[in-house]
């Protein structure tokens, strides 16, 4: 017969072990297309993307986004050097040479840090813009736009600017 006994704390040297908070998925040189009732509305494109346990997502080589119309053609593109996805907020952040063009329209918009909402189909930023339209260049501070950025209002605008009487 053999008998076992211990004394002292059961717990005494089992250390916890930490919580992972690294990603769980990750994909290099990815092209994602999203699709509703067989209609693709856009298409993403990354060198690299990570998912985190959370939901939330990062591009940190950057991303491009081209969305389309019912007939599928391209209304307008957006593009930023890097990029991450807030899941629970259901929000994208873009940073560095953040540019939003609508192809339709001839416009294109160019920040260094821009927010897009999708429920809200809304893209918006506080930092310093630059607009390029067909005949004219337009600059402020802060920006409020719908997602293909058919109409849009700058916030703090600057520069010159033509007043029809």
């Amino acid at each position: 017969m053999i008998s076992v006994s211990g004394c002292g704390n059961p717990d005494q040297g089992i250390e916890e072990i930490p919580t992972y908070d690294g990603a769980v998925q990750q994909a290099e040189d990815m092209v994602l297309y999203h699709s509703e009732n067989a209609i693709v509305k856009n298409k993403l494109v990354t060198p690299r993307f990570l998912e985190f346990v959370n939901g939330d997502r990062e591009f940190p080589e950057g991303l491009y986004f081209e969305f389309y119309d019912e007939e599928g053609k391209i209304t307008s593109t957006l593009k930023a050097n890097e990029a991450y996805y807030f899941k629970e907020e259901d929000q994208w952040r873009g940073r560095g040479d953040v540019e939003v063009k609508n192809i339709e329209q001839n416009q294109k918009l160019e920040s260094e840090e821009l927010f897009w909402k999708p429920s809200k189909e809304q893209i918006f930023t506080e930092k310093f813009v630059t607009i390029t339209l067909p005949d004219k260049i337009l600059y402020g501070e802060g920006l409020t736009a719908k997602q293909d950025f058919s109409s849009y209002h700058i916030k703090k605008p600057q520069g010159t600017f033509d007043i029809e009487e």
